[in-house]
């Protein structure tokens, strides 16, 4: 029901910037926790970013934390990824994730179908 679509990726030098956007289809409340992930080419897909469904808490990956922040703007029913001082490592297709509870017996994960972030020199 619920679709994500992610947006803003692209190639970047090393020490650019890039603002990735995750908007949902529709407003729901049913959105608890919202996070990103991202996978390199020949490598498993890892947890970069989580925020809660209040944005009270929030993890980052060790690497990407100081220079990674994650984001929601209820209002535009979008969560956000701020990239600064990206390096090589940081190359990866990266997938919005959520995850929905529209009733007490019902949860479900969704994921977005991913943006490319590509920092090359």
């Amino acid at each position: 029901q619920v679709q994500l679509v992610e947006s803003g990726g692209g190639s970047v030098q090393p020490g650019g910037s890039l603002r990735l956007s995750c908007a949902a289809s529709r407003r729901t409340s049913s959105i608890d926790a919202m996070a990103w992930y991202r996978q390199a080419p020949g490598k498993e897909r890892e947890l970069v970013a989580k925020i809660t469904s209040d944005g009270g808490t929030t993890y980052y990956l060790d690497s990407v934390k100081g220079r990674f922040t994650v984001s929601r703007d209820y209002a535009k029913n979008t969560m956000y990824l701020q990239m600064h001082s990206l390096v090589p490592e940081d190359t990866a297709t990266y997938y919005c994730w959520a995850v929905l509870v529209p009733t007490i017996e019902a949860r479900y994960e969704v994921w977005g179908q991913g943006t490319l972030v590509t920092v090359s020199s």
